[in-house]
């Protein structure tokens, strides 16, 4: 009986301390989310929005963050764009021209998981030597090369999971109809495209939110981004520069920034959850 009894403790302190948790980080969430909407929102403006910074703007003065926004944007899906072009067919290859279970295979998948773990200023720092051998300065092309090493591993190792997923019956039934490997793995695709488009989801919130990959390589302009070896500015560059402004309607801005930045990730993590959903009823 004494020891049913530590169990229901044991079961009781558990559920207590998940709760705990639970509660703890919705409640961090929604004070960040709260700050930055306390701080940011008296200063978000359309003219903050739709104009680029003009003189004097980190000193108080007029203009906006239009450079910073659509800096992101390139540089977040042209990464992403190479990223998908670069991961998924190795993602295709790990499982469907590899043996599973092999050496190589868990070998490179092993590999990706480092990769996937390595902090971003590491890739700025790899990117950035790049860079130096390759003759090009600190500019969007610089910013996408880094974000590009940034989220392959982000793609290879979410549609190896999502690979994974897929029943194994599918695949027989396809081999036995007489499919070659590419047309089961087009198959395949198919099956996990509401996923496939969660996966690049993910690379590009990640990619538009670094900052610190993209601190050595992709510079900074308060001109709109014309031509891909010019220097640009980002949204995370933008806050960071703002908040080390000491005057306050400067750092006022840099929390609109801000504002602007998670209205973005809040818009891709909707979109995720719609297609993550979509992805479950598809196999149901």
């Amino acid at each position: 009986m004494s020891h049913v009894n530590r169990r229901l403790r044991k079961e009781k302190i558990a559920k207590i301390l998940m709760q705990l948790s639970g509660i703890s980080i919705t409640a961090s969430l929604f004070l960040i989310v709260g700050i930055i909407l306390y701080k940011g929102l008296p200063y978000l403006s359309w003219e903050m929005i739709s104009q680029t910074p003009q003189g004097g703007f980190y000193i108080g003065k007029s203009g906006g963050i239009l450079n910073a926004i659509l800096g992101s944007l390139y540089l977040a899906s042209i990464s992403t764009a190479l990223a998908s072009i670069i991961g998924i067919p190795i993602a295709i290859y790990l499982n469907m021209y590899v043996k599973n279970g092999s050496f190589f295979a868990r070998s490179v998948k092993l590999l990706f998981d480092v990769l996937f773990g390595i902090p971003s200023i590491v890739y700025g720092a790899i990117a950035f030597s790049i860079m130096i051998w390759l003759g090009i300065r600190a500019s969007l092309l610089g910013g996408v090369i880094t974000i590009t090493l940034l989220t392959i591993p982000i793609v290879v190792r979410t549609i190896d999971e999502l690979l994974k997923t897929i029943p194994v019956d599918l695949k027989n039934v396809t081999v036995s109809l007489g499919a070659t490997r590419w047309e089961t793995a087009k198959i395949l695709l198919r099956y996990i495209k509401p996923g496939i488009f969660t996966a690049l989801l993910l690379a590009f919130g990640r990619a538009i939110g670094d900052v610190a990959g993209v601190l050595l390589t992709t510079g900074f302009s308060d001109n709109l981004p014309k031509y891909i070896d010019e220097p640009a500015a980002t949204l995370p560059l933008a806050i960071f520069f703002q908040l080390s402004s000491p005057i306050p309607e400067v750092q006022g801005r840099a929390y609109a920034s801000a504002l602007v930045l998670t209205f973005i990730i809040l818009f891709i993590v909707i979109c995720t959850h719609i297609l993550a959903s979509k992805q479950k009823k598809h196999k149901i």
